[in-house]
């Protein structure tokens, strides 16, 4: 046997081992120390719901492989399926929610809404985490290219924490590069008091009460959160003119403009069941007096459990800026966390300065990627090339300013205006 490969090497068809797995009734199969692993693909979601939600419980498993999430996107854009069924000794051991996204020539088996997910673990049962590491990589990388091979050439999983709640990731010996990104969380307490203790507690107390302050001279302000489908939807529609007025100020390209990026979001909001766990719920400041009725700030957030995630959020740059809505509107929410009970508040993957300010986690992120046919190997290639590039980029402040600034001015001619959301 050969030496288990670097993390960040290529795997390849060429290098798989001399007795590789077999196939039986479409399902690619290998014995390994852990008992028989077997992996078959799914293009539908309806057949697997029963085991999906069984492993959605589980709260290792990121919300973003939930059944109500995969569905809501699924529903509104037009990918081919590649549902990776994963079975140790016949139980359920895991699923990979993957769809196959083109991109220059390239097919790549992603998982499902991969743009808009600010962490993604897959969904593994706990025995399956615990018994992962018996299993050779070279052998699991065999398995994977076994099965997936004829449905696209490379199998990208974006933005996966390799530890996450004191567990190995089950699939961190296959080959992978850091992302450029890391995701910033605050552990919450039981109130906001203890919360914030750990961050600079008494600036941050100073800056909330000028926040009231200043909202209170100008005529008040109401924290909502609707509840009602039509409000949320009416809500929703101005965070898109918000974000969209907010982009276009600072030069860059709307990544929620597409109709299907939208209607996704929609979908969201009617997937609400009405318990502690909301793929999407909406909170908003709303202003009085004299500017009564007006949105000042918006953010979505979803949870699960004792998980919270900040999707979004957006401001209206026109009202009351000096008295930073966006931030009390922070406050506000992360406050009405701690009290139901969550542990974690995560702002996401990406760095800006006000998660930065509000977080004392940072998590990082990697890409795994497998090619699985030869034209793969080259878009794994590129995949890592640009991943190191952008890491080194942001690492320099000063050039990463630069940069920052060349874009918004070659899309709108100006120089960018300042953005924090």
């Amino acid at each position: 046997m050969r030496a288990q490969m670097h993390h960040d090497a290529t795997a390849s068809a060429e290098e798989l081992p001399d007795v590789g797995p077999a196939v039986l009734n479409g399902k690619a199969m290998l014995d390994t120390p852990a008992g028989e692993l077997t992996l078959a693909i799914h293009h539908q979601m309806e057949p697997v719901e029963a085991s999906w939600r069984q492993l959605e419980a589980d709260p290792w498993n990121s919300l973003h492989q939930g059944y109500d999430w995969c569905r809501a996107w699924v529903q509104t854009h037009d990918h081919p399926l590649a549902i990776v069924e994963g079975r140790l000794d016949g139980q359920i051991a895991f699923l990979l929610p993957l769809e196959i996204d083109r991109q220059f020539l390239v097919r790549r088996a992603q998982l499902v809404g991969s743009p808009f997910t600010n962490f993604n673990s897959g969904l593994f049962s706990a025995p399956f985490r615990q018994a992962a590491a018996a299993i050779a990589p070279r052998d699991l990388e065999a398995l994977f290219i076994e099965a997936l091979h004829d449905h696209a050439d490379l199998l990208s999983l974006t933005h996966v924490p390799l530890n996450w709640r004191g567990e190995r990731h089950p699939l961190a010996a296959l080959p992978h590069v850091r992302n450029q990104n890391a995701s910033f969380q605050l552990p919450l307490a039981a109130t906001m008091e203890e919360s914030i203790a750990p961050l600079n507690a008494k600036s941050r107390r100073k800056k909330y009460r000028a926040q009231m302050r200043k909202l209170d001279a100008a005529g008040g302000y109401e924290h909502i959160r609707p509840t009602q489908l039509g409000e949320q939807q009416s809500l929703l529609e101005c965070f898109f003119q918000q974000k969209a007025a907010r982009f276009a100020a600072g030069g860059l390209p709307n990544v929620f403009q597409p109709a299907d990026t939208q209607a996704f979001f929609r979908t969201l909001l009617e997937s609400d069941k009405g318990g502690s766990d909301v793929p999407l719920e909406l909170h908003a400041i709303r202003l009085k007096g004299e500017y009564e009725g007006r949105i000042a700030a918006i953010t979505g957030l979803s949870r699960k459990g004792d998980h919270v995630i900040c999707q979004f959020g957006s401001i209206d740059d026109s009202l009351l800026p000096d008295a930073s809505p966006g931030e009390l509107l922070f406050w506000l929410v992360i406050e009405r966390s701690a009290l139901s009970g969550a542990a974690v508040f995560d702002f996401g993957i990406g760095d800006q300065d006000y998660k930065r300010r509000w977080c004392n986690i940072q998590t990082e992120h990697h890409d795994i990627l497998l090619p699985l046919r030869p034209a793969g190997r080259l878009a794994a290639m590129t995949h890592r090339g640009m991943a190191r590039t952008k890491t080194l980029i942001k690492g320099n402040p000063h050039l990463y300013a630069l940069i920052q600034r060349w874009r918004a001015m070659g899309t709108s001619g100006q120089p960018p205006a300042k953005t924090d959301d």
